[in-house]
């Protein structure tokens, strides 16, 4: 299968997992059972729209499976580039170790091409519930028994400690490795999930301000700040740069970020800028906080 790659984000879903790589301690809860939370993002992709019905999700222990979740949830992956959601919210699983993570795929369906120009639609059936009304159907996207069996989320160390009285999990759908044209076949996709989870317990950010000095007028909104870690191995999508309280200062926010040195760019839409500090600008990151960016536009061509 030849994988379908984004230009640069295949090197950030190589650092995935490491973004979420905090475990919680601690004794059991009451009665020997832990509250457990599932939350879904996604490493953004070149894809129109990637769309998945999860249909089940499980844990597997040496006790056999427990069902977490068995109502079916339905999910553009690419909305969740910036965002997570609550895939399974409070389940109370009982306390131990658990060797797999598995969720049942019902249906999916993905959009290739260039919005209002041409796109074409790929999907487990022409008759998949997820698709929109009216929707042509291009070819087969492939599913390979994962509304039977399941498929395995990789987990840190290929085991799953549930303790303590809470345990929240941070499972990152990568989109840009997950689909691909089935080979010889340019009708025929095929999905091979590539799906990575940690425990988020005590996970930082980065909140990026961003303003223009006396005199410059640079268009602060058609600007996006960038994130890197310290090898300069980009981390999650780019982000739009927004004034909401309408006082000149433009922001941005990186959520979900493991501890550790990363580095923030400004990156204009045209042209080049200079900003104080210069940019890329290093930043560290401690586990359960934010760190602060501050820029000033001093030059923009």
């Amino acid at each position: 299968m030849a994988s379908f790659h984004n230009r640069s984000l295949i090197r950030a879903a190589l650092v995935a997992a490491s973004t979420v790589a905090f475990a919680a301690c601690g004794e059991s809860g009451p009665n020997g059972n832990t509250s457990l939370s599932i939350q879904l993002k996604d490493v953004p992709s070149e894809l129109q729209k990637a769309v998945v019905t999860i249909s089940e999700v499980d844990l597997v222990g040496s006790n056999g499976t427990v069902v977490l979740s068995s109502t079916p949830v339905t999910v553009d992956l690419l909305t969740l580039a910036a965002q997570t959601m609550d895939l399974v919210k409070d389940a109370t699983v009982p306390s131990g170790t658990y060797t797999q993570l598995r969720f049942k795929i019902s249906g999916a369906y993905i959009e290739t091409g260039t919005p209002g120009v041409t796109t074409s639609i790929y999907a487990t059936s022409p008759t998949y519930a997820g698709l929109p009304a009216g929707t042509q159907v291009t070819g087969d996207l492939q599913t390979p028994s994962f509304d039977q069996s399941g498929l395995k989320v990789t987990m840190q160390d290929n085991a799953l400690v549930i303790e303590g009285d809470q345990k929240i999990l941070l499972v990152d759908f990568d989109v840009s490795q997950s689909f691909g044209h089935a080979a010889g076949q340019s009708d025929k996709w095929v999905m091979h999930p590539v799906i990575t989870g940690g425990t988020l317990t005590a996970s930082g950010g980065v909140h990026v301000n961003v303003h223009n000095a006396q005199g410059i007028t640079f268009a602060l909104g058609t600007a996006h700040a960038a994130l890197t870690d310290a090898n300069d191995v980009t981390v999650g999508a780019p982000l739009a740069l927004t004034d909401a309280n309408s006082d000149g200062t433009y922001e941005a926010d990186f959520g979900f970020l493991g501890a550790g040195n990363y580095k923030v760019s400004i990156v204009p839409a045209q042209g080049s800028i200079t900003t104080d500090p210069v940019s890329p600008h290093a930043v560290t990151v401690t586990a359960g906080h934010s760190a602060t960016v501050d820029f000033t536009v001093s030059a923009a061509q």
